[in-house]
């Protein structure tokens, strides 16, 4: 949610919202006091299935709109006189409309009753650590971004849709080398019609259960699969494309050059196979990226890409120049330029959009734009560095050192003030 979407707390005039989470154990394993705080109610929202687990009372039941967002801020606006109350699964800062409703009206709005969220039920049954398990929600999200959770013999948790998204977990799985990975659905977790299934990825044939489930992955990857993990550097293998490619060394150096930090957005300028953005976004769920290309083969391969590895929320752009003329974005908070050095006003219209604090990184590989990066460092200062990388290759029965071209790289720090 953008910023200037939010109402801020000082809006909501109303009194506190009393949001209780609910489980499948339904009214009677709610405690007594959010039992008390939802029945004292003029209104409680909530999904069908939740408004269902309610005894006969006197407030009014209303189900969720689709889409709920958008029409989040006119239905509490035309209850703000009544006494709201809102049902959650579980824990409703987990994953939860809590989080959405602190964000638009603040904490102080708000009474919440959390109760077990659906990860700390589903730690319980399997005896899993819950401070050591990765828990990855689907709910409006694209399933491969499980992707870059997934190593070998690591446990996860996946947060499903509905009571499709079991068999399409397995499914990814088997797609990406982890088809002999366990898989544990668990259902209706805490209520009378709790249920678990258990199987392999790729023998996976029960069919589609209970909507209300939790997916638990127990990783097991097949021999010799390409390892990938969150740390920048993946093989180059692991993107397609026309090898418009920062190389993995390079590009270790460059993403950690960036220093990608949760939440933070990074513009990738001149985009090529999408390597840096994908790397920025991976390091963690909430780095975000936006790239732009100009060839429109490259940005079908961008997006390719971003899918494959688990990152398919990148923002794929057009050329740099068109774009800045045609909208305003929000500013970044650190720049790649891996193309575009020697365009007239890419550096500016980039430097005057980066956020103060920001950082900008800049990769070199011609003379001409090497020379650039001089320049440019003698007037705004910065670091700049230079490295060349060199494989071991076949040459008859030996090996051969094989030199790629050199790089240039100039680091600079936005002034804050």
């Amino acid at each position: 949610m953008a910023p200037d979407a939010a109402v801020t707390e000082a809006e909501w005039a109303g009194r506190p919202i009393a949001v209780a989470g609910i489980g499948a154990d339904g009214w009677s394993g709610l405690g007594e006091t959010a039992r008390t705080a939802i029945l004292e109610c003029d209104v409680v929202f909530g999904s069908p299935r939740q408004l269902a687990l309610l005894p006969p009372g006197a407030a009014e039941q209303v189900p969720w709109p689709s889409p709920l967002l958008p029409a989040l801020p006119e239905l509490f606006a035309r209850n703000a006189d009544r006494r709201i109350g809102v049902l959650a699964s579980g824990d409703p800062m987990f994953y939860g409309i809590g989080v959405t409703l602190a964000r638009r009206f603040g904490a102080s709005a708000l009474r919440v009753f959390p109760q077990p969220s659906s990860a700390s039920l589903a730690c319980a049954r399997l005896g899993w650590p819950l401070a050591e398990t990765p828990v990855v929600s689907v709910v409006a999200r694209p399933l491969p971004t499980v992707l870059p959770e997934l190593v070998d013999r690591r446990r996860v948790l996946v947060l499903s849709e509905d009571e499709s998204t079991p068999a399409q977990l397995a499914q990814l799985l088997s797609d990406n080398g982890f088809g002999d990975s366990t898989l544990t659905v668990l259902e209706q977790l805490g209520g009378p019609a709790e249920r678990l299934l258990t199987g392999t990825a790729t023998n996976w044939a029960h069919p589609h259960g209970d909507p209300l489930n939790i997916v638990a992955v127990d990783c097991a990857a097949a021999r010799g699969r390409r390892r990938d993990t969150r740390l920048p550097g993946l093989a180059d293998t692991a993107f397609t494309g026309d090898g418009q490619l920062t190389k993995a060394e390079v590009r270790a150096l460059t993403v950690t050059a960036l220093a990608p930090a949760p939440g933070e957005l990074l513009w990738d300028v001149g985009g090529g196979s999408g390597s840096i953005a994908i790397e920025w976004c991976r390091t963690h769920p909430l780095c975000r990226a936006d790239t732009f290309e100009r060839l429109p083969a490259r940005r079908a391969q961008i997006a390719a890409n971003a899918t494959a590895l688990g990152v398919p929320g990148i923002t794929i752009r057009g050329e740099v120049r068109s774009e800045f003329a045609d909208a305003e974005f929000p500013a970044p908070d650190a720049i790649f330029l891996g193309g575009g050095l020697t365009q007239d006003g890419v550096f500016a219209q980039c430097w005057q959009r980066l956020r103060p604090g920001g950082r900008l990184v800049a990769n070199a590989v011609t003379a001409e734009s090497e020379a650039q990066l001089l320049d440019w460092s003698a007037t705004y200062g910065g670091v700049l560095r230079k490295f060349q990388v060199y494989r071991g290759e076949a040459l008859g029965g030996f090996t051969a050192w094989r030199p790629h071209l050199p790089v240039a790289q100039w680091i600079v720090g936005k002034p804050a003030g």
